[in-house]
């Protein structure tokens, strides 16, 4: 049996029908509600229609179903093609799919298909710290910016925190705790200038990402953002505290 599945693979893979990821939105729900204790809070500040980019954090190999279950809602994932993924994994994104994104070298092709979810009035989601990051949270990449802006869509903060070890726990009889929190929408931006000028403009607003992620993630687990001025304010427009 073939261990894992590299770029040559996950490079291949695309979203499936609006309708199969319609299908498997009642199947992650199923999922997280029994092998999971998953709470969801701040639903009320998801777009009652898109288009709109969902950008979370990612602590886990388990997150996406998590994702789907707090947006509950089809999703098009961005996701990296340019890594190993265990043999164990690979049902999410075979049953799934996703728009396969070489993080070294942003193609043509995965931007025109991201905008292409936009102009559909589908949701994109996005892990913007590129890729899994044990339990705190990264520094960011520029392509969830850059689509919200060019794709005229705006940018739904969310964290989840608890599944990084959902499988493990279940094999030992637990339930583990799931949180999903949603955070209030913001953007899209205009970006102009020269191309120096619009990269400060999107790292700049990267950052801002990333902190309203963080102000959705409990203190040990906000990284670089920890203790920002700006958590409280976005907490309260949230409308709760992460616990």
């Amino acid at each position: 049996m073939k261990k894992t599945f590299g770029p040559e693979y996950l490079s291949q893979l695309r979203p499936r029908s609006f309708s199969v990821r319609y299908l498997l939105t009642y199947v992650s729900f199923l999922l997280c509600s029994t092998v999971a204790k998953t709470r969801v809070n701040g639903r009320w500040n998801l777009p009652s229609k898109g288009p709109f980019v969902v950008a979370s954090n990612h602590f886990s190999n388990y997150d996406p179903p998590f994702f789907s279950y707090g947006v509950q809602k089809p999703v098009n994932f961005i996701a990296a093609s340019d890594q190993e993924v265990e043999w164990w994994l690979i049902w999410a994104p075979f049953l799934y799919g996703w728009i396969p994104v070489d993080r070294k070298k942003l193609a043509p092709s995965t931007i025109k298909r991201a905008l292409g979810v936009l102009k559909k009035n589908e949701i994109l989601g996005i892990f913007p710290d590129g890729g899994v990051n044990d339990t705190i949270l990264g520094r960011p990449k520029n392509g969830a910016v850059y689509l919200s802006t060019v794709g005229k869509a705006p940018i739904v903060p969310m964290a989840i925190y608890g599944a990084e070890k959902a499988i493990e726990n279940v094999l030992d009889g637990v339930r583990p705790r799931v949180t999903v929190n949603v955070g209030k929408p913001f953007g899209p931006f205009q970006i102009k200038g020269s191309k120096k000028q619009k990269d400060k403009s999107l790292h700049k607003i990267g950052t801002d990402m990333m902190i309203r992620i963080a102000s959705l993630l409990p203190d040990n687990r906000q990284g670089p953002y920890y203790k920002n001025k700006k958590i409280k304010r976005y907490q309260f427009e949230n409308g709760f505290t992460p616990n």
